[in-house]
């Protein structure tokens, strides 16, 4: 059998139609889009109409997508530009963001004086929404309230009109890193009113390299990067078309089969837990995982054992490719600070398995052969 990849949470493989359109892209429209003559106009036509197609597939107006390089940068332009522009002194979020969020809010906090106020969470990383609404309530500063949609590594969901209408209510700003979601939920944005969302290509099979940012009208702010006035102002370089373009193609390839993928990734899924369950001892899984969950990811807590201490290494030999937690730190194995924030120190180890529509009940059968060679079995 060929390798196994079960880390389509991590980052998926380019679609075929997707390279199609790039490679069409990058030979047809090489104008700079800045450029007045025929070639530029060209190509400025091209990411005009990529940036309506994504706008129409987030229920949004054109005005208020701007193309980035990744879901990382475009959080970082909401965070910093809330604090910068729109005079934001108080975030509210939570210690299992992704780092892509945690990060800069520990610098806003050292640099900028901003107070950052974590939620309560319990076990399963659900926050408490009278919690939210009691941080709200106690402060007149300006708030921003900043909470991912769904968590990379254990897949536990917020529900986004429940935040928003909370944040409505008390007068707070509402920023939610979708990342994870794009493409697999649907996400209207005409009938939720979510300030600021962001999303990255190449975790709905297009490339890397290529983001968005949705920035309500009703809040603007300035330039992250200063240079040519790109992006509407927004984000100055020279756009990257094929990349663009290969995204607003690969986000209308998930709507248009939302549905039909969701069936085919919950029945895997399912599946999984299901021989799990069936074959191990002391098996446990992270998150919310039977209720506002994440149907593509799956974190599982094996028992501690002289075998499962290589777990993540000895998978991959196997030719089985997953995830110990997130995979935006570095290449060495490092401990989760999701988990180590949900459940304190644990000597279990934990596996993220996250599924593709293009994934098969034999690959699951294989991984859970290879696996009962590494962990204790027997139920």
């Amino acid at each position: 059998m060929n390798r196994i990849y079960f880390d389509y949470a991590a980052t998926t493989p380019v679609a075929p139609e997707v390279v199609e359109v790039m490679a069409n892209a990058l030979q047809k429209y090489y104008g700079n889009p800045s450029s007045i003559h025929a070639e530029g106009r060209q190509s400025r036509a091209a990411v005009e109409k990529a940036r309506k197609q994504v706008a129409q597939c987030l229920g949004a107006s054109i005005g208020e997508v701007f193309f980035t390089s990744c879901g990382t940068e475009s959080n970082n332009m909401i965070l910093r530009g809330c604090v910068n522009d729109l005079e934001v002194k108080r975030i509210i979020s939570t210690k299992t963001e992704h780092h892509a969020v945690v990060h800069p809010l520990d610098k806003l906090a050292k640099e900028n004086s901003v107070e950052v106020v974590y939620l309560s969470q319990d076990k399963k990383g659900r926050i408490d929404l009278e919690e939210l609404k009691g941080l709200l309530e106690q402060s007149s500063l300006k708030t921003l309230v900043s909470l991912m949609h769904a968590n990379n590594e254990v897949g536990t969901m917020i529900d986004l009109d429940e935040i928003s209408e909370i944040c409505q209510e008390h007068n707070a700003l509402f920023h939610s890193d979708t990342t994870q979601t794009i493409g697999y939920f649907p996400i209207d944005l005409s009938k939720t009113r979510i300030n600021f969302i962001t999303g990255s290509a190449h975790k709905f099979y297009g490339p890397k390299g290529t983001g968005f940012v949705y920035i309500n009208g009703d809040n603007i702010l300035k330039p992250f990067i200063d240079g040519g006035g790109q992006e509407r102002n927004m984000r100055a370089g020279t756009e990257n078309i094929a990349g663009i373009m290969g995204l607003a193609h690969a986000l209308q390839l998930s709507m248009d089969h939302q549905d039909e993928r969701r069936e085919a990734i919950s029945a895997i899924r399912t599946y999984m837990i299901d021989q799990l369950q069936a074959n191990f001892e002391d098996i446990e899984f992270n998150g919310d995982w039977e209720g506002k969950f994440h149907y593509k990811i799956l974190s599982v807590s094996f028992p501690p054992s002289d075998k499962s201490d290589m777990l993540l290494l000895n998978l991959d030999i196997a030719g089985i490719s997953v995830s110990g937690g997130s995979a935006c730190a570095s290449g060495a194995e490092a401990g989760s600070h999701v988990l180590s924030n949900l459940l304190g120190d644990s000597p279990r180890k934990t596996i993220r398995f996250s599924f593709s529509h293009k994934n098969t009940k034999e690959e699951v059968d294989f991984v859970i052969e290879k696996l009962k060679e590494m962990v204790p079995v027997g139920v």
